[in-house]
C-alpha cells in the first residue's frame, strides 16, 4: 500500500550522531505507553507482522494512510516460497489463502532462442510443490480476517504519521480525521515501502543502484492450459517469467530496457501481444490481456542497517531487489516473521523491545539473509541479460549441466523456495 507517512514534516535525526551514541534506557513503564509496538503500514508485510503478534501479550497499532480494505482492490500477483506458505500456516492464515491460489510443481527455465529447457521438479528439492502464486488481495483478506478479533490490535486508519522523535520511548505525532494526535510506542515498525520517509528521517542510508530495466506486468488468458508450470525465460532485454494464476490465467513480468519496456506498455494491443506469442513460441495458444499493462522500474537497494533505537525496518523499507526469482515480498514475510519472534521472546524475558541490543538479533537474523538473496537476482538478471558470446557460451553450458547435475538443481532450489537459512519458529510450528 501508499506509504503512510509524509516525508516533508518528518523531523530526521542529526546525521552525524552514531548508534552507539544512543543511550539505552530502562524499559518504560507500560502504564506510560500507549502501544507496544506501532508499525506503519498495513501492506502485506505490515499485516503479517501484525498477525505474527496476536496472542503476544503486547499493544499493537497499525497506521494506515488508506481504507482499511484498499489492498482488496490490487490485482497484482506474487510469487509465494515454500517457506512464506510455512509462516502463513502458522500464523493461522494458510486454509483461507490456500483455495484460492494455484500451487506450482514444476519451474521451467530457459535461455532466449535456445532450444534447450530446464525444467525443476519438487524431487529436486525433496517437497511435493516448488511454490505457489497468489494475488494481493487474496492474501490481504485472509490477514485482514485473522485481525478481525485480535483484542491486542489497534487500527489507526485511514491516519499519516507526521513526526517520529525517539528517546525514552518513540513519540509519534499522528494525524486522524484532520486532527493531530500524539502516541506513545516502545517500538516503531516501518513498513511503509521502497521510500520510506521513516527510514530517512531517521537518517539510516541506503546502498544499491537503479537498473537500466523497467518491467510490463499484466494478467494474461492463455487459450490453453498453463498446466500450473511456473515460467521464467531469459532474453538478453531481461528476464521474462510466467506466474500461473487459478481459472487459468497468468500474470507475465517483462523485463526490458527503460525505453523498451516503455513500447511494450504503450505500443497496441495487438503489437503486445504478438511479441507475446513469440516469446512463447505460440506453446499456449490465443492470448487475451485482462485488465490494463503496468510498468514499474528496478532497484537493488540494502539499508546500511536494519534498526535503530526505538526503529526497526522491514520489507521494501530495509531493501529491495529485482523481481527475478520472486523473491522480493518473500523477504519481507520472512522480515515480519523474524522480527515477530524476536520480539516475543523478548517480551518473555522482560527486555525492552525498543532496545538496540533486542532489535539487533534481527538485523543479524535478516540482513545477511536478505543481501544473499540480493546478490543472487543481481547475478541473475546481470548473468542473463547479456549477449557477450563468452558469457552466452557459460550460461547455456550452465543450464545444460544444472538439468543434469542434481546437487546444482538443489541448491537452486534450496534458495528459491526459502528453505535455506534460518527458520522462524512460525513455520516450524506449521511443519
Amino acid at each position: 500500500m501508499v506509504s503512510s507517512v509524509q516525508h516533508s514534516s518528518l523531523t530526521p535525526s542529526p546525521p552525524a550522531r552514531s548508534l552507539s551514541q544512543f543511550s539505552q534506557p530502562p524499559t518504560p513503564n507500560s502504564s506510560s505507553l500507549d502501544y507496544d509496538v506501532t508499525i506503519v503500514g498495513a501492506g502485506i508485510v505490515g499485516l503479517t507482522l501484525a498477525c505474527a503478534l496476536q496472542n503476544s501479550g503486547l499493544r499493537v497499532a497499525l497506521i494506515e494512510a488508506n481504507s482499511r480494505d484498499a489492498g482488496l482492490q490490487q490485482r497484482r500477483a506474487y510469487a509465494i516460497t515454500l517457506l512464506s506458505g510455512q509462516i502463513f500456516q502458522g500464523l493461522g492464515v494458510w486454509s483461507e489463502i490456500l483455495p484460492k491460489i494455484t500451487t506450482f510443481q514444476q519451474i521451467r527455465l530457459a535461455d532466449a532462442d535456445c532450444p534447450m529447457v530446464v525444467n525443476l521438479q519438487p524431487q529436486d528439492v525433496g517437497t511435493e510443490e516448488l511454490g505457489y502464486v497468489g494475488e494481493h488481495r487474496v492474501l490481504v483478506a485472509a490477514l485482514l480476517k485473522a485481525l478481525a478479533n485480535a483484542e491486542n490490535v489497534t487500527w489507526l486508519c485511514p491516519a499519516k504519521l507526521i513526526d517520529a522523535s525517539y528517546g525514552e520511548n518513540a513519540t509519534l505525532t499522528v494525524s486522524i480525521a484532520g486532527e493531530q494526535q500524539q502516541i506513545k510506542t516502545n517500538l516503531l515498525v516501518a513498513a511503509d515501502g521502497s521510500r520510506s520517509p521513516i527510514r530517512e528521517a531517521a537518517g539510516i542510508r541506503t546502498q544499491g543502484w537503479q537498473y537500466w530495466q523497467s518491467c510490463v506486468t499484466v494478467v494474461l488468458h492463455p487459450e490453453k492450459s498453463h498446466q500450473n508450470i511456473a515460467r521464467e525465460h531469459f532474453w538478453p532485454s531481461g528476464p521474462f517469467a510466467t506466474l500461473p494464476l487459478p481459472n487459468n490465467r497468468c500474470q507475465i513480468v517483462l523485463t526490458a530496457p527503460h525505453a523498451e519496456a516503455q513500447h511494450w506498455l504503450e505500443v497496441e494491443e495487438a503489437e503486445f501481444l504478438a511479441e507475446l506469442d513469440r516469446r512463447y513460441q505460440g506453446q499456449l495458444g490465443k492470448l487475451e490481456l485482462e485488465g490494463p499493462r503496468r510498468l514499474f522500474p528496478v532497484k537493488l537497494m540494502q539499508s546500511d542497517r536494519y534498526v535503530h533505537p526505538r526503529l526497526a525496518l522491514v520489507g521494501d523499507a530495509a531493501h529491495c531487489c529485482h523481481p527475478v526469482g520472486g523473491q522480493g515480498l518473500n523477504q519481507g514475510i520472512r522480515d515480519a516473521a523474524a522480527l515477530a519472534e524476536v520480539l516475543i521472546t523478548a517480551h518473555q524475558q522482560g527486555e525492552d523491545l525498543g532496545s538496540e541490543r533486542v532489535l539487533r538479533r534481527y538485523e543479524r537474523w535478516r540482513k545477511l539473509e536478505n543481501l544473499t538473496i540480493l546478490g543472487f537476482t543481481d547475478f541473475l538478471d546481470r548473468f542473463f541479460s547479456n549477449q557477450w558470446w563468452p558469457i552466452v557460451a557459460i550460461r547455456r553450458s550452465g543450464l545444460w549441466i544444472m538439468g543434469r547435475l542434481w546437487p546444482l538443481r538443489f541448491l537452486s532450489l534450496k534458495l528459491m523456495t526459502g528453505l535455506s537459512g534460518r527458520t522462524p519458529a512460525l513455520a516450524k510450528r506449521s511443519s
